[in-house]
């Protein structure tokens, strides 16, 4: 089948999606609200599974990115909660993970797409604004989507995780990353790519939160004592590229589907960050949704087709990513949480 589709949102669904309609003989307008592509923005790990959904698009990422090391879980005094083996993802799904910026997969993916197709600068309110002009209106609007509200209205309200977070990037050169875990709070630094680490923290705090000191001030309060490379990365932080926001998640919905409006990425199952998989679960969705279309004669069995493919997986995965968030808000009986956390890691992260 082939047809016309907008797609609400120019991130990296929007733009998978977009590429895979594109390829599959399909006219496609994608509308975005900021100016441009990001220039600067933090680190992504793109898992394996995620790395064939970008084959299937016919883009290439392994060589823009690097390979993530092995790593460690840690205490703030460094001593070791579990080691992170990269080489056993290796060999259980075929090849590592890759660290990628954000700004580096979305250009990938801009790059993939003739001019035009991304309509900058363009914001949409919600899908009945575009009208009866596309058979097919993508939602990739985001945690807070339009498309989600117009198909919902309130009924299903984000979620506050219990946890605030900051996130960067630093001039630093670290050998590999990993998490710090202590009392209601941790730290994480990976490599990004040469000469450059991404950081992030995450606080238990009630919604709102915000330290009077400023943000940097009790990030070294917090975490200034903990073991290397935590003060460096502290000592290099650039206040004006820091990010700091609440961490929501999206409780499930019953569809991603209504009529020929359909949802995609966070605006479908927006998850906390703590297994690293919300941008690979949106390449995935991008992938799964243009093949349905590309395959099933009409745009109702598509659409169905990608909804019985997508919702429960996706689902699940924003279940386990609040449940790892969770062990990582305790503060009593840390030595429980550390026996937790070395099972989890033991039984594997999704590939």
């Amino acid at each position: 089948m082939r047809g016309s589709a907008a797609v609400i949102g120019g991130g990296v669904g929007g733009l998978a999606v977009a590429v895979g309609l594109l390829r599959a003989g399909w006219t496609v307008t994608v509308f975005e609200r900021a100016a441009g592509l990001p220039e600067t923005g933090t680190g992504l790990g793109i898992w394996p599974s995620a790395l064939r959904a970008l084959d299937r698009l016919g883009v290439g990422a392994r060589e823009r990115g690097r390979a993530q090391p092995d790593g460690a879980m840690r205490r703030p005094d460094g001593t070791v909660i579990a080691r992170l083996d990269v080489g056993r993802i290796r060999r259980r799904h075929g090849e590592g993970v890759l660290l990628l910026s954000r700004p580096a997969l979305l250009g990938l993916l801009a790059e993939a797409l003739p001019a035009g197709t991304v309509r900058f600068g363009a914001p949409v309110a919600g899908p009945a604004e575009l009208g009866d002009g596309y058979d097919v209106v993508v939602g990739a609007d985001g945690i807070r989507s339009a498309t989600r509200a117009a198909m919902f209205g309130d009924r299903f309200p984000l979620r506050y995780s219990g946890v605030t977070a900051w996130r960067g990037t630093v001039p630093l050169e670290v050998p590999s990353g990993g998490e710090t875990w202590g009392r209601g709070r941790k730290f994480g630094v990976t490599p990004q790519g040469p000469g450059v680490a991404n950081w992030y923290a995450a606080v238990a705090a009630p919604e709102g939160f915000r330290p009077p000191e400023g943000d940097l001030a009790a990030l070294r309060r917090w975490f200034g004592d903990w073991h290397d490379p935590v003060p460096a990365v502290l000592d290099r932080i650039d206040v004006a590229g820091v990010l700091h926001h609440d961490v929501h998640y999206l409780p499930p919905v019953p569809t991603y589907v209504r009529g020929r409006w359909v949802l995609l990425g966070d605006a479908a199952h927006a998850m906390t960050p703590d297994l690293g998989q919300g941008a690979c679960q949106a390449l995935i969705d991008a992938v799964a949704l243009a093949e349905a279309l590309a395959a099933e004669a009409d745009v109702s069995s598509a659409l169905a087709r990608y909804d019985g493919a997508r919702r429960v997986p996706t689902q699940r995965m924003a279940a386990m990513a609040v449940r790892a968030g969770r062990l990582a808000q305790v503060r009593r009986f840390t030595g429980l949480r550390d026996a937790a956390l070395r099972l989890a890691l033991a039984f594997g992260p999704p590939g």
